[in-house]
């Protein structure tokens, strides 16, 4: 679908919008377009207007509107994707979920939670730790990030070495689809096994196939006792190898984060006081107080090997927390240096990252790009940052050619595109390459059954495919 050429809605389509959503849902003045315009990518496309429902009923009549009048719609949280994902390039409506945000019901009893999309995910946290409990995804934005985007992109965070990312601590959504129709996934059970999962498949989809209205996340107890260490690498090489060690013992730790030379150089810029080194593993291990000594030992032995400078363990909690606080700095510290920096979050089997590493570290020098590499290395996920000013001549051209060597390098490591921040429109030129083209047509068929007029996120996710290749 592309943009359409009107600058307004449809005299009828919003008269239609008004009915079921009143005065105060509906904005389509300037300010407002251009409030909902853009996301954390800085990409930006206007849409013809924005709509903020309040419940699931009025998410139906949306859609079921949005269908008839062919309007594109894109759904948002709080715009923090880097993607594009949430940003309106088809026009349309832009279905902002900031007034459902209510927590429905925390059943600790059956280890679940009950929201609407649009709850922040530190908010969800705060109320869950009040009980004992916690919900793993915990990626850098959660202060500020809604459960509806995280489910969008399946974000993930420190924790997903240990606890995973969002698809494994759903159990159930309730949703509208393409046409308007509300349907319920899943069920508030840990065990399942009737029908199809189309909970866990509109994980990830970014607003594809349907839009999330609420849902049923699973609860982990909160572990009474957490021990942080800090390993310092003569190089990255060592670093890396380190991880595949550690992930290669029993003890999985809750966290197991990696910063290379240039992270720990802004990081030392920003007041944290650290040895000499070139690479940097964060690792916390959370237990009960009787075993807690015996798991962090695990890991220190895992950790010692080539390159090993320095080993410390957190002593007392605010040691442990300043150190986190400069990890989950670093990604807004960067683009401050680098505002159109490419920040692509690769994921390769753990086995395979000192490779990755060292090869990442060539790409840079080849290309003549600045590269800042960081990430949740527990799971293979890195953070690869291609720090360039695109305005500088030539420059634009040789980190995107940058970039097409890194994934090619990630694709040939048995890797993937992105860990947790999904493919919107960044690396959708780069999914024909990563998906094989039969798979491809299966997603299709599959957005095709979900969303038969094309109206949901049009131009994200998947490449446009042919008509033959869905009815092939």
């Amino acid at each position: 679908m592309n943009a359409p050429d009107e600058s307004s809605l449809p005299a009828s389509a919003r008269l239609a919008l008004l009915a079921s959503l009143g005065t105060d849902g509906l904005y389509d003045d300037d300010a407002s377009r251009i409030a909902y315009s853009y996301d954390n990518s800085k990409r930006q496309a206007l849409p013809l207007a924005v709509v903020l429902p309040g419940t699931h009923a009025q998410v139906e009549a949306v859609l079921a509107i949005c269908a008839e009048h062919a309007l594109a719609v894109t759904a948002r949280g709080r715009g923090t994707n880097t993607t594009g994902a949430s940003v309106p390039i088809a026009g349309g409506v832009v279905v902002s979920f900031e007034r459902m945000r209510r927590i429905l019901q925390i059943n600790v009893a059956d280890r679940y939670a009950v929201v609407e999309p649009g709850v922040l995910n530190g908010e969800l946290q705060q109320a869950l730790a009040e009980r004992g409990f916690f919900w793993p995804p915990d990626p850098t934005s959660a202060p500020f990030s809604t459960i509806g985007g995280n489910l969008a992109c399946n974000a993930g965070g420190p924790r997903a070495v240990k606890y995973g990312a969002c698809r494994d601590n759903l159990l159930a959504l309730r949703a509208v689809d393409g046409r308007g129709r509300g349907f319920r996934c899943g069920a508030p059970t840990s065990k399942g096994a009737v029908g199809f999962d189309l909970a866990r498949l509109l994980v990830g989809s970014e607003g594809t196939l349907a839009l999330i209205t609420e849902a049923t996340l699973k609860l982990v107890p909160l572990q009474p006792a957490r021990c942080g260490l800090r390993l310092l690498y003569a190089d990255i090489e060592s670093a890396a190898s380190a991880v595949a060690r550690i992930m290669a013992q029993p003890i999985t730790p809750c966290a197991l984060e990696f910063m290379d030379a240039e992270a720990l150089a802004l990081v030392r810029r920003n007041g944290l006081d650290l040895p000499p080194g070139q690479a940097l593993l964060m690792v916390e291990v959370d237990a009960d107080p009787d075993s807690m000594a015996r798991a962090a030992d695990a890991i220190e032995r895992a950790a010692q090997g080539a390159g090993l400078l320095d080993c410390l363990r957190a002593q007392r909690p605010e040691d442990s927390a300043a150190l986190w606080a400069a990890r989950k700095a670093l990604s807004p510290a960067l683009r401050s240096l680098a505002p159109k920096k490419i920040n692509e979050d690769v994921v390769v089997p753990v086995s395979r990252l000192p490779e990755l590493i060292a090869r990442v570290s060539k790409l840079g020098a080849r290309h003549g790009i600045r590269i800042v590499n960081f990430g949740h290395a527990g799971n293979g996920n890195i953070h690869v940052n291609l720090m360039y000013d695109p305005a500088e001549p030539g420059r634009d051209s040789a980190a995107q050619a940058c970039l097409a060597e890194l994934f090619e390098i990630v694709i040939g490591l048995d890797g993937t595109l992105s860990g947790e921040h999904g493919i919107g429109l960044a690396k959708r030129p780069f999914m024909r390459q990563a998906i094989d083209p039969h798979t491809l047509t299966l997603m299709a068929a599959i957005k095709q059954v979900f969303d038969p007029h094309g109206i949901l996120n049009p131009g994200k996710l998947l490449p446009d495919p042919l008509p033959a290749d869905i009815r092939a």
